[in-house]
């Protein structure tokens, strides 16, 4: 069994949750959203214009009859009205449709209507790899563009998502991209042994760190071996942490159409999780729901 069926057995273990879909107006996110309910994980209520709405599932074929509707008359009010259900107490997930994300996270993000707690946003891709025994947790590659230490700890943080993944030890390992200019690089590889000093002295908890590491040596024991690297997370990473948004997307998608890995995106740190769908996205391998990265 694969890594996303056995998280997907254990989901539907449980009762599906009420969510907030944003501007469905797209057969990928309407057929996500209706493959998750068949899943038993959803319970949805659409934000969005109803004409559009019903008209893409009309020509994709989905049958969403029996779901509730909140019409709006554009993707900003859909952002809106989605986020006013969670705020509500009506939906305890928020999902993003046929809108630009910037659309979505300006409401959530906003002082007086969004879902602001006090902690920093970060994206997490979870990914299901061919050959990878357990999730390979990737953050961050959609929200923060070139963190700081302080926002890479934030950014760990929110990785203890792992802990709903039953991963009982997370290993987390700080991805190292080469060839960028000296300078740069060297301040980058500063703040990198600085995480890991933290965690050292215990001032970052929950898991064992280590890096930088290369791609290769986070998640393959024998290059790590090949090349004399002794670490308690070489070859077991459970968590990447990557020195940018940059890196992040790419080694994703790298590893989705290339690698052949499911991916599920989610933001963190608001008050709900936000799921992130993609207009790339395609069928997980054999599976009734489609998780997939961000265009």
């Amino acid at each position: 069994m694969s890594v996303l069926r056995t998280l997907l057995a254990r989901a539907t273990a449980a009762s599906p949750l009420t969510t907030a879909i944003a501007h469905p107006c797209d057969e990928a996110s309407l057929r996500a959203a209706v493959e998750a309910v068949k899943a038993g994980l959803i319970i949805p209520t659409w934000s969005g214009p109803e004409v559009k709405i019903r008209a893409a599932a009309k020509a994709a074929g989905l049958d969403i009859g029996a779901f509730r509707i909140v019409p709006t008359a554009h993707s900003h009010e859909s952002a809106a009205r989605a986020v006013a259900l969670v705020r509500a107490g009506e939906a305890r997930l928020l999902m993003k449709g046929a809108l630009h994300t910037d659309e979505l996270l300006h409401e959530v993000m906003r002082d007086d209507t969004g879902l602001r707690t006090g902690r920093r946003l970060s994206h997490v891709y979870v990914l299901d790899v061919p050959g990878y025994a357990r999730p390979l947790l990737l953050t961050d590659a959609a929200i923060n563009i070139s963190p700081s230490l302080a926002e890479k700890c934030a950014s760990y943080k929110m990785p203890s998502i792992s802990h709903m993944f039953w991963v009982s030890r997370r290993r987390v390992s700080r991805y190292w991209r080469p060839r960028k200019p000296l300078i740069r690089r060297c301040a980058r590889q500063s703040m990198r042994r600085h995480f890991c000093k933290m965690a050292e002295r215990g001032q970052i908890v929950g898991g064992i760190v280590d890096g930088p590491l290369a791609f290769d040596n986070a998640v393959s024991l024998s290059a790590a071996r090949q090349k004399a690297i002794t670490s308690p997370v070489a070859g077991l990473a459970d968590v990447l942490v990557v020195p940018d948004l940059e890196a992040g997307n790419m080694l994703a998608k790298q590893m989705t159409f290339m690698g052949g890995a499911d991916a599920a995106g989610i933001v963190l740190g608001a008050r709900v999780p936000i799921i992130m769908t993609s207009r790339a996205t395609t069928p997980a391998r054999g599976l009734p729901l489609a998780p997939s990265p961000l265009s």
